[in-house]
């Protein structure tokens, strides 16, 4: 391999890396920033707070999707990429040292809150605009191979925070967590993130930019894409809705589902979610591999049919609480996953042609994955434990896959250069 394609590819890497694993991070230790910062008198009432706090960082992500989506489109994608690291390092740095409620009172949430929102719009832009920066960087025949490197890096930075969390609730105590050890979980992100201007500074810009450049697109680009590729649009919320709800109940909400409902011990949590982010993310390049060679579309509809038909029943085994079923039926989880996510990255960014891609795709897909994938903590929490309907993680993802199963039968087109034209 090259060295400008390992460059390419580690600019993928090590991104999605640090995003993800400073974003996510506060959501596998959601209980403890409850009692640090949103003290109530009712414990439940305190964790909805705290992951009220993690859905306020989503709802940003179409601010950022937007805005670091539009600079992509109109001056270059490696520019917008160097921006995002910064949006997410420098806030995650000032969490580490942000004090506490009962050092500042209700200053201390609202700094919070602020500091997840700028999170927020790092993310927004960061996973989209590295997925068609090495898209239109790799072969046409190897398209979601290299897309799908993006959320491999994603899912890695995912891995490290949990088992970054699986180690620290295993050698640290909480009344030690809720002191100041909470605060060294965002150590890693001083180093990854000066490797990430590094990396990124040494890359170049995307071919197809380049010669896009040369005749820019007049206007919004997503104007133009609202009366040009309106199927494309409904496939990316609907799509992206899909992705939202079930990564982020499956391997965000769960481990707090298995500590608080299925009473299973935090360390072997964060140990059942480890195993499955692994399974998943050594399927992600395989399955993104054999797309490139047989279609996008029959993986589409073979995984959304799996999370219509097995999600409710998984979950059902989970409610046996014993250890080994329900790392089982996490696993399950897992491989359908692998199905559907190891794809959506390169679908989703050959929906749309280059001069409106980063907008579009960016503003779309984090627009969906804010209000499902966002939220899915929150309403969970509350279904689970306020209306006690214990299966509706499993009712919730099986509704949705279904509806945008049927809508992918009708819609979806198949984007493989391959088997399609470009």
């Amino acid at each position: 391999m090259k060295s400008s394609q390992k460059i390419l590819i580690l600019s993928g890497l090590v991104g999605n890396i640090i995003e993800w694993y400073d974003f996510v991070i506060y959501g596998y230790f959601a209980h403890i920033f409850a009692k640090l910062f949103f003290p109530t008198y009712d414990p439940v009432v305190s964790l909805i707070l705290s992951f009220l706090t993690f859905a306020v960082g989503f709802l940003a992500r179409p601010v950022g999707a937007l805005l670091i989506g539009y600079l992509a489109d109109k001056k270059g994608r490696k520019p917008a990429l160097i921006i995002s690291i910064y949006l997410m390092a420098i806030p995650s740095l000032l969490i580490m040292f942000l004090p506490t409620y009962q050092t500042i009172g209700i200053s201390a949430p609202i700094i919070l809150g602020i500091l997840r929102i700028f999170q927020g719009l790092s993310t927004g832009g960061e996973y989209t605009t590295s997925v068609t920066f090495l898209l239109e960087h790799s072969h046409p025949n190897r398209r979601a191979f290299y897309a799908s490197i993006n959320l491999f890096g994603a899912i890695l930075g995912i891995l490290i925070g949990s088992f970054t969390a699986t180690i620290f609730h295993h050698i640290f105590t909480e009344e030690e967590l809720l002191g100041f050890t909470w605060r060294l979980i965002y150590l890693p992100t001083i180093i990854l993130a000066y490797l990430g201007v590094v990396i990124r500074k040494q890359t170049y810009e995307t071919p197809s930019f380049v010669k896009e450049a040369l005749s820019p697109s007049k206007g919004f680009p997503l104007v133009y894409a609202i009366r040009h590729h309106k199927k494309s649009i409904i496939l990316t919320l609907f799509l992206s809705a899909v992705q939202g709800i079930a990564f982020f109940t499956l391997f965000v909400y769960l481990s707090t589902y298995y500590h608080r409902v299925l009473k299973i011990p935090s360390d072997q949590a964060f140990f059942i979610n480890t195993v499955a982010m692994i399974v998943l993310d050594l399927f992600i390049p395989i399955i993104a591999y054999f797309s490139d060679l047989y279609g996008r579309r029959p993986f589409f509809l073979f995984s959304l049919f799996l999370y219509s038909v097995c999600s409710i029943f998984l979950i059902n085994l989970m409610l046996s609480g014993e250890f080994k079923v329900i790392l089982i039926s996490h696993l399950g989880f897992a491989l359908i996953s692998s199905l559907f996510m190891s794809i959506l990255p390169a679908t989703l960014a050959e929906l749309f042609p280059v001069k409106i891609r980063g907008t579009s795709f960016s503003l779309l897909y984090n627009t969906s994955l804010a209000v499902f994938g966002g939220t899915v903590p929150m309403v969970c929490t509350y279904f689970v434990e306020k209306v006690k309907l214990l299966t509706f993680p499993g009712i919730y993802l099986s509704v949705i896959s279904g509806l945008t199963l049927v809508l992918s039968i009708f819609l979806l087109p198949e984007t493989n250069p391959q088997k399609t034209k470009d």
